[in-house]
């Protein structure tokens, strides 16, 4: 069986956990192929809520492997603290593997992001502080030091100082802070490599076998379309490929592996951080959404910038990952609401423009163009079949099928694994309920 790909189709905070946990019951893998910590996964089970950053969302089901391929960013200490966290609450992490290529986040990278962002004032990304693009850039400029490396103390020790000795003179020199104590990472990185050494192994190699043997793969991104660093809002972006394509470089597969892509729309829309956002709203209404769909960050705790679905963001989505098939997630929060609205163009300077603009500047000028469609009173929390939705919720989704050009496959209406349910067949899943 080809592999099958989870993409945020908006900003992140989509809901990709949560469909990921419903698919990884039925898969054999499940595979992160980038990002690292900056990302948060919410997964509630049985009333409890489990919040991830690193491992992926499978890691509930005992029976599917779970795979932290190279394209990943890792801090060891993050690690180990997520390690701890799942043990601490009964999830095993044996069927878990960790890539030799993936590189390493220091603390010496989590200084940088945030004095490069202090730097920035009210041009500042709105990063996570975790060192993130830092550790992207040492990768980039072939000064990153990985997993691998970690078990090759002297080579380790090499690269670490040249690295601590370049940092700590940037940070003195250009920022006038402190360095760092070269020895005191070296003993930490260490002793953290013991806790990492059981999970690592050449994941490539993991995943193309499964591949090979008929198995279903699902690979899992973190962040959205819109943070991607080639095709999102850049530069308020994230430093990897959260698009589908980014999965044959982060988890070292082929492109003829992928056979569907499923892009998660979040019935609203959300983003962290700033940057322009056509739909945004500044109201009581955008208000209610906010506390209505608890929108603050996994990672964060912040406060998410609330607007109305906008459909030229997920078209763009789906164009530049190939998505198949959608999954809606959060329906039920728009519950309540007099009217719904769907962005379906934008306007700019008198003229419909029905793609994204790479120019910020246009961006931030384009007004949204909208359809208005009824509201609807009754919650949805209870649903388990699309034939129980109001007729209004089905309008709304029939609108954002015709409008994408995409049928909805998968929809979320809760928070809870038990709230998601399939409207159409998805290639290695079964059945539909519609």
């Amino acid at each position: 069986m080809p592999g099958i790909v989870v993409i945020g189709t908006q900003w992140g905070d989509e809901g990709k956990g949560k469909v990921t946990d419903y698919l990884a019951e039925r898969s054999d893998m499940v595979v992160r192929y980038q990002g690292g910590s900056n990302a948060g996964h919410t997964v509630w089970i049985a009333g409890q809520r489990f919040a991830l950053h690193l491992v992926p969302t499978g890691i509930f089901y005992r029976e599917t492997r779970c795979v932290m391929g190279n394209g990943m960013v890792i801090d060891p200490v993050a690690f180990a603290e997520e390690l701890d966290y799942l043990h601490a609450r009964g999830v095993s992490t044996e069927n878990l593997y960790l890539s030799d290529r993936a590189h390493l986040v220091f603390p010496y990278h989590q200084a940088l992001d945030e004095v490069a962002e202090q730097g920035l004032g009210t041009d500042k990304i709105g990063t996570t502080l975790r060192g993130i693009g830092p550790a992207y850039m040492d990768k980039a400029a072939r000064t990153g030091i990985r997993v691998a490396d970690l078990f090759e103390p002297r080579r380790f020790a090499n690269l670490l100082h040249r690295n601590v000795e370049e940092k700590n003179r940037l940070l003195r020199e250009l920022y006038h802070r402190e360095g760092f104590d070269e020895a005191a990472i070296r003993t930490q990185y260490l002793d953290l490599a013991e806790r990492m050494r059981p999970f690592v192994t050449d994941t490539s190699v993991l995943v193309n076998e499964a591949l090979d043997a008929g198995e279903t793969v699902l690979f899992e991104g973190a962040q959205g379309t819109m943070l991607d660093i080639d095709h999102g809002t850049y530069p308020y972006v994230t430093a990897s490929n959260p698009v589908a394509g980014g999965v044959c470089i982060g988890a070292g597969v082929g492109p003829t592996r992928i056979e569907t892509v499923i892009g998660v729309v979040k019935a609203y829309t959300t983003r962290v951080g700033d940057g322009p956002f056509p739909t945004e709203l500044n109201d009581p209404i955008g208000d209610q959404i906010r506390e209505v769909g608890h929108e603050y960050g996994t990672t964060t705790g912040r406060p998410r910038r609330v607007g109305w679905l906008d459909t030229v963001v997920v078209r763009h989505a789906a164009r530049v990952s190939g998505v198949s098939a959608l999954a809606i997630t959060l329906l039920d929060v728009l519950s309540g609401l007099d009217e719904v609205r769907v962005c379906t163009a934008y306007e700019l300077d008198g003229k419909r423009v029905e793609h994204l603009p790479a120019s910020l500047e246009q961006l931030q000028q384009c007004q949204p163009v909208y359809e208005t469609l009824p509201g609807w009173k009754e919650p949805l929390d209870e649903i388990r079949d699309y034939r129980e939705l109001p007729q209004e919720a089905k309008q709304y989704l029939q609108t954002i099928e015709r409008t994408c050009g995409i049928p909805v496959a998968i929809l979320s209406a809760g928070p809870d694994r038990t709230q998601t349910f399939q409207l159409r067949e998805v290639p290695g899943f079964g059945k539909s309920h519609r």
